[in-house]
């Protein structure tokens, strides 16, 4: 495998009825499609010959002692490695399923993919993957698994138990009940993080997943909602009325009361025309039209 930062191993160019490749002038022209995940970076081997070589610099190393995932992270980590950084398959885990093969767009990033690498994993640990989606991947790219190839501008590591205690606590939610805060959060992130087939690729995912990790009023109002003993009861995203040269969407959270079954709404628009996705409103109530 040929190192991960040239976009163009992956490349398949346009053919007709399985002709001669046509002339890059001669291409239709495709827009981009973006990848907004979350998940975890596994490193795997994507051949023999490059297994062998990690086993025999592992030999070298001071790895008496370590588990295998240790030694994989100090072998990695030193920078007199870094060659075999390059030569690993880098994939993309959601929920269990191998989604992506990540490769950096810049080759210099082949850093981040290391800095991944967990000396002890946790399950919940997760990854953040932005980028662009691209072909799949040649077989002989990861020891045969065909997977489609995020060639990524943005990646970092944290744990769910991290990025929860990183939420600011609402002004209006009192210290003593921070852990319910906290237990509601981690309920609204995880419901994110389960929706179906929610692999980061769609323009509602990829809202979603921004929110998620980046707009904590989703938490404070849900916290606000179980305290008025009403229940979230579902997350719709739609196109917004806003949409036009730019793509917006609406994600809604509906709340039902647990006494009287009225449904509340509140909404916050996005915008997800490019690569990285921004707030155009914040969250506020929504009334159907």
């Amino acid at each position: 495998m040929e190192e991960t930062g040239t976009v163009q191993q992956f490349e398949q160019p346009f053919t007709e009825d399985g002709g001669q490749p046509l002339p890059a002038a001669e291409r239709p022209a495709r827009a981009p499609s973006f990848v907004y995940a979350l998940g975890q970076v596994e490193a795997r081997f994507p051949s023999v010959a490059v297994e062998k070589e990690f086993v025999q610099v592992t030999g070298r190393a001071d790895a008496g002692g370590l588990t295998d995932r240790e030694a994989l992270q100090t072998v990695l980590t030193d920078r007199a490695n870094r060659y075999l950084a390059r030569q690993l398959c880098w994939l993309f885990v959601i929920e269990g399923l191998e989604t992506y093969l990540l490769a950096p767009r810049d080759p210099a990033d082949v850093e981040l993919l290391v800095e991944a690498v967990r000396p002890r994993p946790d399950p919940s640990d997760l990854d953040v993957v932005i980028g662009v989606l691209g072909p799949l991947a040649p077989p002989q790219a990861c020891n045969g698994l065909v997977v489609p190839v995020v060639f990524f501008d943005q990646l970092y590591s944290f744990d769910r138990d991290a990025l929860l205690g990183a939420i600011p606590r609402p002004d209006d939610v009192p210290e003593e009940d921070d852990g319910r805060f906290r237990t509601t959060a981690a309920e609204l992130f995880d419901r994110i993080l389960q929706m179906a087939d929610n692999a980061g690729a769609t323009d509602e995912h990829r809202a979603l997943n921004y929110l998620a990790v980046r707009y904590p009023a989703i938490y404070a109002r849900t916290t606000a909602a179980h305290a008025g003993n009403a229940s979230l009861s579902a997350i719709d995203v739609r196109p917004s009325r806003l949409s036009g040269v730019r793509k917006i969407v609406d994600v809604i959270f509906s709340y039902n009361n647990r006494r009287t079954d009225v449904t509340d709404k509140y909404f916050v628009r996005v915008d997800v025309t490019e690569e990285f996705p921004f707030l155009v409103t914040k969250l506020s109530p929504y009334y159907e039209r």
